[in-house]
């Protein structure tokens, strides 16, 4: 009855999914928090459901998360509709096997909430891709590149640059969220390390993206715009984001972090 209710908008999630590039991401959300919830299952006896375990006050929740859910969706706004549906789920648990379940189960449901699509990203593209576009016009003007600076566009002496949304940073900065939200649940460690763990996603993504551009103009300058946009431009982002990645273990390793926790085994 829950996937029939919410079809439209796992339909309306699909289709972001596979089109909006901010949020190619979200088809993974789904199995990785799956898995989150079967491992608890596994690992803790106090999640096996028993008759009677269950919560009026968790049917009240549903109803009003169902509510919440047809409005959304009578208004066509989808993505609060979808954050609704994860409201229902929470309910869902809630009222058929207790508030315990649904506290130990608060993650994988919570996580959920990554994989929405949010329409007020474009709202934020153009200003990070003015920033992006100051800093790393700065750090090869500093390296000794000749370039002239206005807002987002970049004057090379053999090329003219704009810095658009794709090189706002709006993409790794959403996908390392999400990344560094899991790392912070999986790993044993005190609860500031896990909000420094998250927050850092802000400037990790941010100066990969602005070493990123910089490399580019570089490209630009040495080989011509079209070397810099038609090849390195698409790869570029892959291998500063892997790079990205590789720092997370030394991250990990200075804010106290220790083993998977024994619940997710």
């Amino acid at each position: 009855g829950f996937v029939a209710i919410t079809w439209p908008v796992w339909q309306w999630l699909w289709f972001e999914w596979m089109s909006n590039q901010y949020y190619s991401h979200g088809l993974l959300i789904l199995p990785v928090a799956l898995f989150l919830a079967v491992q608890r299952f596994r690992n803790d006896p106090e999640l096996v459901y028993a008759p009677g375990h269950g919560s009026l006050a968790g049917v009240v929740a549903l109803a009003i998360g169902l509510a919440a859910y047809l409005f959304a969706l009578q208004q066509r706004a989808y993505y609060l509709a979808a954050f609704a549906m994860i409201g229902m789920l929470a309910g869902l648990v809630w009222a058929v096997a207790g508030g315990t379940v649904l506290r130990k189960l608060a993650f994988p449901i919570g996580y959920l909430v990554l994989m929405v699509p949010l329409p007020m990203l474009d709202r934020v593209t153009l200003p990070l891709a003015l920033f992006t576009g100051l800093c790393s016009g700065s750090l090869v003007q500093f390296l000794g590149l000749p370039v002239a600076i206005n807002g987002n566009a970049i004057a090379l002496p053999n090329a003219d640059l704009v810095i658009g949304a794709q090189c706002s940073g709006v993409n790794s900065l959403i996908t390392l969220v999400a990344l560094l939200v899991l790392v912070a649940y999986l790993l044993d460690g005190p609860v500031w390390s896990r909000i420094a763990l998250v927050l850092l996603a802000i400037p990790l993504a941010l100066a990969g993206n602005i070493l990123r551009v910089a490399t580019l103009l570089f490209v630009a300058r040495a080989w011509g715009a079209d070397a810099a946009f038609t090849f390195y431009h698409d790869y570029s982002g892959i291998i500063f984001f892997v790079a990205v990645l590789l720092l997370i273990l030394p991250i990990t390793r200075a804010l106290q972090f220790g083993r998977l926790r024994a619940e997710v085994i």
